[in-house]
């Protein structure tokens, strides 16, 4: 096990978006592994969840933006002679690869489920607490009782639609994580602030806390400054900030 927990906060509206759909595809396909009923069911609820983010933004396009961000960055990297070529390269070319298969997606994102009959009857009745019982549903219910070979195999089909855009956010994602080096920093009695340059592109706020220390980080702020206190967790009544030096791992991903 990870002996740090992570906290991350996105500084702006693109990059809270891509971390919300990083993590519904992670939980779809750890639950499209499982085996009974209500693992196929959470799976499903992780991807309606995805068609409702992309009925209300434009995934692609937003994607397609970050994407060529990212290759102008490492068009100015290029120029440093103590850069590592291939691996800039690789990555370029990967920028290109994810670019072109954004768009040679037929239509709007998520499409062909929306217009699935299946897809289409759960996400009517999802939105009633409890509405997609068997009574409700009887087409699901009886999916739902298939052989896990079946249930994953439609899963697989589903989704594979939308791996390009699963395989675009988590390149961009990662390529921002590993943009900087953390540095070790100390919150006085719980709290810490700090002022980010406006002439540079911060995009994510990563703080790293050793799982052995009894807080967790509450992180708030936008581009221009942000701020982090460590509050001690009460699962009864409402959580405090310690009066506790706290030292942590902060790092400012600049890409």
């Amino acid at each position: 096990m990870n002996d740090q927990i992570i906290y991350e906060f996105p500084l702006n509206e693109r990059i809270r978006t891509f971390i919300r759909l990083e993590q519904l595809f992670l939980q779809i396909h750890h639950f499209s592994e499982g085996e009974t009923e209500w693992d196929s069911r959470a799976a499903i609820e992780g991807l309606l969840d995805v068609l409702i983010i992309f009925s209300r933004s434009d995934i692609r396009s937003e994607l397609l933006k970050e994407l060529e961000r990212h290759h102008k960055v490492l068009a100015r990297v290029a120029r440093n002679q103590r850069i590592d070529r291939d691996k800039l390269r690789s990555m370029v070319d990967r920028i290109d690869d994810l670019s072109q298969r954004l768009r040679d997606i037929d239509g709007k994102l998520g499409t062909q489920l929306s217009t699935d009959g299946l897809f289409k009857s759960i996400s009517q009745r999802s939105a009633i607490p409890g509405g997609t019982c068997s009574f409700d549903l009887p087409g699901y219910h009886y999916w739902l009782q298939q052989p896990v070979a079946q249930r994953r195999e439609n899963l697989t089909a589903w989704l594979a639609p939308l791996s390009p855009v699963q395989e675009s956010i988590r390149f961009v994602l990662d390529t921002i994580r590993h943009s900087a080096l953390p540095t070790q920093e100390r919150a006085q009695a719980g709290f810490f602030q700090q002022n980010l340059d406006r002439s540079l592109p911060f995009q994510l706020i990563r703080v790293a806390l050793d799982r052995s220390q009894p807080f967790y980080a509450e992180i708030s702020g936008g581009r221009h400054r942000f701020t982090i206190r460590f509050m001690e967790p009460d699962f009864t009544e409402r959580s405090k900030q310690t009066d506790r030096d706290v030292p942590f791992q902060l790092t400012r991903c600049l890409f």
